[in-house]
């Protein structure tokens, strides 16, 4: 299970991380400052969403 979490965290991190800085520029906050800790905040942010999904996934799969 936790090879499945690291790849959904991969993902989802990329994913989180890429939303938050958008975000974050769309707000027009162009420092190195907001931008780096808008996407620490969605790598942090990813990591409970990448445990569930891969619970999920993970028993959806020992399940069936």
């Amino acid at each position: 299970m936790f090879r499945l979490v690291a790849i959904l965290y991969v993902l989802l991190s990329v994913t989180l991380a890429g939303i938050a800085v958008t975000a974050v520029l769309s707000l027009g906050h162009f420092t190195r400052t907001d931008i780096s800790l808008a996407a620490l905040a969605g790598a942090v942010v990813a990591i409970p969403f990448a445990w569930i999904v891969g619970k999920k996934l993970f028993a959806s799969v020992r399940g069936a």
